[in-house]
């Protein structure tokens, strides 16, 4: 097993060092951090850079499994403890003995598990589910989570007992969209990578104006969605074309300051906009009449655009927007659409 954290931004240096410091102690550690930002990627790199690396890796998900199943996964059963048990099965917490077990998205364990977890990070040992035999396990328990555990404990979801059990070090990890310098990057790690695992016939060519686009971009996915984002380019192999069917041209940044000034200066009253930043007449307020204003402005916008970028190849556009060629003729005809039109 080998990971690469990749990045160049003060936030990674900052994991890179607690890794370092983290790794030999063997500390129950806690990793935060919005979907996708590569929480599993830092707990496998603590795991390489330990001692226990010769040891086994276990990986529970919290997140995916009821409370049943998530407690004979965790700490096994033996045959006939419950309907369906026809054999007995020995637990994550067991088969983690001696390496780590990596407990995932703990922030949605319930209240009752999290006892459980509690006492056998607390004993060292446990009971499987219609045992009377009690298991002992030295295991290294990482977690990580996308919640706010400080809140959940305010909430009473989370237990106090066991926050501080898990938590003896903790490392965050920010979203992409807090740490624009790492998207450059992470981008030629994931593009040479997948070129060669999916066989590309050429190599992708970011030019500075698609790296412009991605780094303006907001991400809202991290990590995972950008991987996601390069994979589909170089099996389309359309290049900045692709780009743009696949996340929005605008600077999703600095939108998003303006709704939040926006909002901030006016509670009361919300200025809608088209996809030009065209005002929409907010005179009257009749909800069917506002929906197929917006619904138009929209419409428009797409279709222009799809336009532009095109060159107005009507063809090619009728392919991207899914219509037939007679369509899009009534449509250009009915906005009254000219290659003048401009974003």
């Amino acid at each position: 097993m080998e990971s690469n954290l990749i990045g160049v931004s003060t936030n990674i240096a900052r994991v890179r060092d607690l890794i370092q410091r983290i790794a030999d102690t063997e500390l129950n550690t806690v990793v935060f951090g919005d979907t996708g930002v590569g929480k599993e990627l830092v707990v496998k790199t603590l795991y390489e850079k330990s001692d226990r690396n010769g040891g086994p890796f276990v990986k529970v998900n919290c997140a995916a499994l009821p409370d049943t199943l998530l407690e004979s996964e965790m700490f096994g059963y033996e045959r006939g403890a419950f309907t369906g048990a026809q054999r007995k099965m020995r637990g994550k917490f067991e088969q983690a003995n001696r390496g780590v077990l990596f407990l995932d998205e703990i922030g949605d364990m319930s209240l009752s598990l999290q006892a459980k977890l509690l006492h056998a990070l607390q004993d060292g040992e446990f009971i499987p589910l219609g045992s009377e035999r009690t298991v002992k396990s030295n295991a290294w328990v990482i977690a990580a989570t996308n919640h706010d555990l400080a809140e959940d404990l305010k909430a009473g979801k989370f237990r106090e007992d066991l926050y501080y059990r898990i938590s003896m070090a903790s490392i965050y990890i920010d979203p992409l969209r807090k740490r624009p310098e790492d998207i450059a990057p992470l981008i030629s790690y994931y593009t040479e990578q997948y070129v060669s695992q999916l066989k590309a016939s050429q190599p992708l060519n970011i030019n500075k104006n698609l790296m412009d686009k991605l780094i303006a971009y907001h991400w809202p996915g991290n990590v995972r969605e950008l991987q996601n984002v390069l994979r589909r380019i170089i099996v389309l192999g359309e290049g900045e074309e692709s780009i743009d069917t696949m996340i929005p041209i605008t600077n999703h940044r600095q939108n998003i300051d303006d709704d939040k000034k926006q909002v901030s200066n006016n509670p009361k009253f919300i200025k809608f906009s088209g996809l030009n930043g065209q005002q929409l007449d907010l005179s009257d307020l009749s909800l069917k009449k506002f929906k197929k204003q917006v619904a138009d402005q929209v419409e428009k916008d797409v279709i222009s655009y799809v336009l532009e970028k095109t060159g107005w190849n009507r063809t090619r556009a009728t392919q991207i927007l899914k219509v037939s060629y007679k369509t899009l003729l009534t449509k250009i005809k009915e906005l009254e659409l000219t290659p003048l039109n401009n974003f």
